[in-house]
């Protein structure tokens, strides 16, 4: 019984970490990211693999696959202190592209909540 308690409590503890690591990523709605992308004031980095992008993304979104991004920071040199929107297809990958953008210096990174699925069932433009 004791052991059982104990377990409970250890998952708990484990559960309520990772909910607080990951409320310390800055989000955005789509809605929010349209606005931002549209009044100049972000840019869009879609982290997909190039097949998912050729089916459908956002237009005027930089296209670089997570597997590339580490490889290819500095083509986002200009960016480093601009607001820097990641998108993926549901949110997973671009979290951590925000994680692996924040480590390398940038300082005004979001996450896009849901990732272009939200975006295209909030009615927003892709081509």
């Amino acid at each position: 019984m004791r052991i059982l308690k104990y377990c409970r409590l250890s998952f708990i503890i484990l559960m309520l970490g990772c909910a607080s690591a990951r409320a310390g990523i800055e989000s955005v709605s789509p809605q929010e990211a349209s606005a931002m992308y549209a009044g100049q004031k972000a840019v869009i980095v879609d982290v997909r693999e190039d097949s998912e992008w050729n089916a459908q993304h956002i237009p005027g979104a930089i296209h670089i696959p997570l597997g590339q991004l580490n490889d290819r920071l500095s083509e986002f040199k200009s960016y480093k202190d601009s607001p820097v929107i990641t998108q993926c297809r549901s949110g997973g990958r671009s979290a951590k592209a925000l994680d692996l953008l924040k480590s390398a210096g940038f300082s005004n990174v979001y996450n896009m909540d849901g990732g272009i699925i939200a975006w295209d069932k909030a009615g927003l433009k892709t081509e």
